[in-house]
């Protein structure tokens, strides 16, 4: 934990990225302001042996930073949402120039030296995923279908069929409400049946087409009903694309899901490959908090 000068508030240093020590990534981070308002600055290792790296990095208050601080902030949604904003903004703008390693929303360290020992000491690993990154872009996959009709709401706007023998050709061994009743479930039954064997191609021949056009594919978790409103999430799909390959990716997709008229197929993106760079594991001496990524 430090201070800019004598008598200042202690400072805390928050990480946003891995990115490479050059001077495009210096340019571009001279006029980025990020989390609190704070400027963002680049952090180099003190010996680097093979391609430098630099953490893209911010000076923030101790007194919102601090361990105890985040606990109350992450119940806290307007603060989650301003920070989650903020530290996207300085992602994705950093993506624009170079080939970033976003890392999760309050990576915190107790001072510059705790960050660039981290650095060092995980700069293989670091290397290794930028240099699998580089010229690629995220973009994600969704599928949605609408959800099971209730029993009361399938039957509605259904003629009744009235009391026993009262419709056309029926008997009172065969038109009972009863009967009826079992109709409409095997109906029911039927058509979600039918409606989940679509689901299921759809997804399969969607994930396929897209695969095809990208190096990498992460299967995140189906969104709850809370996010999805609703139409019932089926496919959560990020794929890591090549540059090179993006027109025919985005084509491919939407080809494939073409013949699905019933599903909803939602194809977002470019994002900066937050679902390809995992967060560097907990170091002796630094404090991470971390958070979801913001929803693009």
């Amino acid at each position: 934990m430090t201070g800019d000068r004598a008598g200042a508030p202690p400072t805390l240093t928050y990480v946003y990225a891995v990115v490479p020590a050059d001077d495009e990534v210096a340019e571009a981070v001279g006029p980025l302001r990020g989390v609190a308002e704070a400027a963002v600055l680049l952090l180099t290792e003190d010996a680097a042996s093979g391609p430098e790296l630099a953490f893209a990095a911010s000076r923030v208050p101790a007194e919102d930073f601090g361990e105890s601080a985040l606990k109350q902030h992450f119940e806290d949604v307007g603060w989650l949402e301003d920070t989650a904003r903020a530290h996207h903004g300085v992602v994705e703008a950093l993506a624009a120039r170079t080939a970033v390693l976003p890392l999760r929303m309050a990576t915190v360290y107790q001072d510059a030296e705790r960050a660039r020992q981290a650095l060092s000491r995980r700069r293989k690993y670091f290397a290794e995923r930028l240099a699998l990154l580089r010229d690629h872009t995220e973009y994600g996959v969704k599928i949605y279908l609408a959800p099971s009709p209730s029993p009361s709401s399938s039957s509605e706007g259904e003629p009744d069929d009235g009391p026993p023998g009262s419709g056309p050709g029926a008997s009172p061994d065969t038109a009972t409400p009863g009967r009826s009743y079992l109709r409409q479930r095997r109906a029911q039954h039927a058509a979600r049946e039918a409606r989940d064997v679509q689901a299921g191609e759809a997804a399969a021949h969607v994930e396929a087409a897209g695969a095809r056009h990208a190096t990498g594919v992460v299967r995140h978790p189906v969104q709850r009903s809370a996010l999805s409103g609703p139409l019932e999430n089926i496919l959560n799909n990020a794929y890591l694309v090549p540059d090179g390959e993006t027109e025919r990716f985005r084509a491919a997709v939407l080809e494939a899901a073409a013949p699905y008229t019933a599903l909803r197929i939602e194809l977002t993106g470019p994002w900066a490959p937050y679902s390809f760079a995992m967060p560097p594991e907990p170091e002796q001496g630094s404090r991470e908090q971390t958070d979801d990524r913001p929803t693009p």
